[in-house]
């Protein structure tokens, strides 16, 4: 029974499910369209990573205190995460995509040349992921999302 009153992790869980599931209304404002599929995926606008670890590292603070070894632990876990998020898999991402436009140039130059036959979209190859990592500015909103929330849901807890 420990678990359910673990305010860390869930904290954790919830700016994850917050950070995801808000990237539908942010994309639809500015682009205005609706994609369900970025629930679950990687990348955009907030990072449910920097969400989370900052969730983690704000509500262990609160529960143990700045001074304690497990918020520097959670903290430094967080700076590692967020790093990562910005730059080694947003680098993937655009490496993802010049792949992805070489590879529909070399299937159109085939195409063109030798006669290309159609094919069903489900026997071609499956494009690489594009959006793996995040710009600074979806981390920095994402770290955001994960401090503010987890102040939020902390004020519930301990009124009850």
């Amino acid at each position: 029974m420990e678990l359910f009153t673990n305010f860390p992790l869930w904290a954790s869980l919830f700016a994850i499910l917050f950070a995801q599931v808000v990237k539908v209304p942010i994309q639809f404002i500015f682009l205005r369209r609706i994609d369900w599929s970025l629930v679950t995926s990687t990348g955009g606008m907030p990072s449910s990573h920097s969400a989370a670890v900052t969730a983690l590292a704000t509500a262990i603070a609160i529960e143990s205190g700045l001074a304690s070894p497990v918020f520097a632990l959670a903290t430094v876990f967080a700076i590692i995460t967020m790093f990562d998020a910005t730059g080694v898999r947003f680098q993937a991402g655009e490496q993802a995509a010049v792949i992805n436009q070489l590879l529909k140039d070399f299937n159109k130059f085939v195409s063109e040349a030798k006669g290309w036959p159609d094919k069903d979209e489900e026997e071609k190859r499956k494009e690489l992921k594009e959006l793996l990592g995040h710009k600074p500015i979806e981390v920095f909103f994402g770290g955001l999302t994960g401090i503010i929330l987890t102040l939020i849901v902390h004020y519930f807890f301990s009124i009850t």
